[in-house]
């Protein structure tokens, strides 16, 4: 399956929200109130005033989502506001294991350098078994807990980025 990533627009949203509900719905049971979880979800367009919501598309359909929450950003209160995150990565599940989430996720890394900042967090649960190992690959390592959302146990994670690595390397650098 070929796909490409696009910019958000304000005609995607119901096929957004629509992909955002088929890919945690398999987690129905999980969370203590499924109508009270879902019905947050289903809202991700909501998200757009205040964060770059990118799309994965195959043949005119939107197959997946993300949005980029730049630093300064409003954002939950567990998430510093110097960090750039990622927000709601979600993908058709009929289209998982083709590396539509591996791209969305990229791309907002991509954003977060673009911006100049030295790391990105999330948030994701080990209910999540395609995602968390999938962000554990790419180099994102558990920062600490977040709190539970409806039961369900989640955890921040971050990863550093290359502009940090370049900076620790400038200043170890001696100074003649």
């Amino acid at each position: 399956m070929k796909y490409q990533l696009r910019e958000f627009q304000i005609s995607d949203a119901a096929a957004v929200d629509a992909v955002v509900l088929a890919a945690f719905s398999e987690f129905r049971d999980a969370y203590t109130d499924w109508q009270a979880f879902s019905h947050g979800l289903g809202q991700m367009v909501a998200m757009a005033g205040v964060s770059e919501i990118i799309v994965a598309e195959n043949e005119g359909r939107v197959v997946g989502a993300v949005a980029y929450v730049a630093a300064g950003q409003p954002r939950k209160a567990f998430f510093p506001e110097e960090w750039p995150i990622v927000r709601m990565l979600v993908v058709l599940p009929s289209c998982r294991g083709l590396g539509i989430g591996r791209a969305l996720t990229q791309e907002c890394i991509r954003r977060a350098e673009r911006d100049g900042a030295t790391l990105i967090a999330l948030h994701t649960s080990q209910l999540m078994a395609v995602a968390l190992p999938m962000y554990e690959r790419m180099g994102f390592r558990l920062e600490r807990e977040a709190p539970s959302i409806f039961g369900v146990p989640y955890g921040i994670y971050v990863k550093r980025l290359h502009a940090q690595q370049v900076l620790q390397a400038d200043t170890a650098a001696p100074r003649g």
